[in-house]
């Protein structure tokens, strides 16, 4: 069976433009004639592309593309009826093509993989004819006497309206009468056509967009601090798309960052193809150490990628490294390099914490908080809780209890608090509001992760127990951040944490070792600094 021929006619009225010379104004860097006649190249050869313009100039871009142009300087469109507009001019293209598709060059979002696709469609249904369609929901009202009133129904309804963007019309359908079967395709988003000037400006923002693909890991074993972290930064690039790509263990953070509407999934292959998969153009890592070889085929595909709390072989191919939570460089050179930034003055704060209240110092403390960030596998929350609970009961001290999304101990926690029978202690699961469960606290006991930066920002002073060898490398969490550092606590020391709380309590401890050094700290402008560092690589072409 032959191949039925196509073609794809491009309407271009200069006459017709909404703005003045919109098909030779450039949209984020290309003119709308030259935009659509690319576009059309993706679908079909050169010589079959036709221009209907009555500009001497988009003829000779036509000329200077390789395409056909059917110029007429009288030529203007005075309805809608786009095929009614040009028939006699598909009549006579149609002694040499079967189907016609009519592609405006006014809808710039509309890529080849579209047309192509909307086409199959086409044939697919054994259509006379394909319109490109958008759903929207409104509530439809008419006006009567200059009052409003429900002219369908109060509530929403559903309308397929047409966008203008694509026909595509068998050749013996353009006689009257011959057109039987119609299918819609829906665009929706990509159906925007330029209409005016803030349809123009909406439609180079969108065309502008990169993609951002971070790469994140979060699991029971290293905690969700690089999933907080990663959803902090996505929700800063809001001019991009981004995509989350989480490590094949880290079914917990995929679960969490698609909660957010994030476009996420789990690796399945190699890390690196599944990366690569989503063609983007810009990359972050924020999964601990990288390996040299999934760097290599990031840098072989020309990507641009920014790495958090990397010390692993990969972070020397990086462009950017961020290693906030440790304050020194691991190996020689580390800290001298121009690409690696190191120590608190790079700790990104999210804004809930920017906008709380910092906390005033209380000689006899109210509240004492009790976190181990998002996991806490061995379970120091319940064991300090047993050591806080009696001395806090005795001096009417309310505790708060938070936890993380993957704190496996929940169920037992609340039986113990429920035995315990204090009502001044509070519990929290999986909190998006961190920020207010730290206003109002006086001490804390915590580990050495990302909390201990939010804690100093809140002026709160705390003890840390380290839960492991990384942690303790955590080195911003010392007395001179106003912090009471246990080291790595392989062993719970009860007698030792109950020891250093009771010398906590007292005030003098508490101001002028801990409280007043904190007061030095600030972050408020560290986010800012990291973001437009990305933001910078996401511009360089590539």
């Amino acid at each position: 069976m032959t191949e039925t021929r196509r073609c794809i006619v491009i309407p271009a009225i200069k006459k017709n433009a909404v703005i003045p010379d919109q098909l030779v104004k450039r949209l984020a860097g290309v003119t709308l004639i030259q935009r659509a006649i690319d576009t059309a190249r993706g679908v079909v050869p050169a010589r079959d592309v036709i221009v209907v313009t009555d500009s001497q100039e988009i003829s000779l871009i036509c000329e200077r593309n390789g395409v056909r142009a059917h110029y007429n300087a009288g030529l203007r469109f005075t309805s809608l009826d786009i095929i009614s507009e040009m028939k006699s001019i598909l009549r006579e293209l149609g002694n040499d093509y079967g189907h016609i598709i009519v592609y405006r060059a006014s809808c710039p979002l509309l890529t080849w993989v579209d047309i192509d696709d909307a086409y199959r469609r086409f044939l697919e249904d054994e259509a006379d004819c394909l319109v490109t369609v958008k759903s929207v929901r409104h509530r439809i009202w008419e006006v009567r006497q200059g009052r409003l009133e429900a002219f369908l129904s109060e509530d929403e309804t559903e309308l397929v309206v047409e966008s203008k963007a694509l026909i595509i019309i068998k050749s013996d359908a353009l006689e009257g009468g011959n057109i039987r079967r119609t299918v819609p395709y829906f665009l929706n988003d990509r159906a925007m056509e330029i209409n005016s000037y803030q349809d123009w400006w909406l439609c180079e923002r969108l065309l502008t967009q990169r993609r951002v693909v971070f790469v994140v890991a979060g699991y029971p074993a290293i905690g969700m601090g690089h999933v907080f972290r990663s959803l902090m930064l996505a929700h800063e690039i809001a001019n991009h798309k981004v995509f989350f790509v989480c490590t094949k263990e880290s079914e917990l953070a995929a679960s969490n960052i698609a909660a957010r509407d994030y476009k996420t999934v789990i690796q399945r292959g190699e890390l690196w193809e599944d990366v690569l998969a989503l063609g983007p153009d810009l990359v972050i890592n924020d999964m601990l150490d990288t390996s040299r070889d999934y760097m290599e085929r990031l840098k072989a595909a020309g990507i641009p990628v920014v790495n958090f709390e990397d010390e692993g072989p990969g972070a020397a191919l990086a462009d950017q490294v961020v290693n906030a939570l440790y304050e020194e460089g691991k190996g020689d050179g580390a800290r001298e390099n121009p690409r690696f930034f190191y120590g608190h003055r790079y700790f990104c704060l999210r804004d809930e914490f920017i906008q709380a209240e910092q906390n005033a110092f209380r000689p006899e403390p109210k509240c004492v908080l009790v976190t181990f960030g998002g996991t806490d596998m061995p379970d120091y929350t319940r064991q300090t809780l047993n050591v806080v609970e009696p001395l806090c009961r005795e001096r009417g001290i309310a505790v708060r209890v938070v936890t993380g999304p993957g704190y496996a101990h929940r169920d037992e926690l609340v039986r113990h608090i429920e035995e315990l029978g204090n009502p001044l202690i509070r519990f929290e699961y999986a909190t998006n509001v961190m920020s207010r469960m730290m206003e109002g606290v006086d001490l804390a006991v915590c580990s050495a992760g990302r909390t201990v930066y939010e804690l100093a920002h809140m002026r709160i002073p705390s003890i840390v127990l380290a839960q492991h060898e990384r942690e303790a490398r955590h080195t911003f969490a010392r007395a001179d951040h106003g912090f009471a550092y246990m080291g790595v606590m392989r062993r719970f020391n009860a007698e030792r944490l109950h020891k250093v709380f009771t010398q906590l309590i007292d005030e003098p401890q508490r101001r002028q070792r801990l409280y007043e050094r904190q007061t030095r700290i600030h972050f408020e402008q560290n986010k800012a600094k990291v973001v437009s560092g990305i933001l910078k690589l996401l511009k360089r072409e590539r």
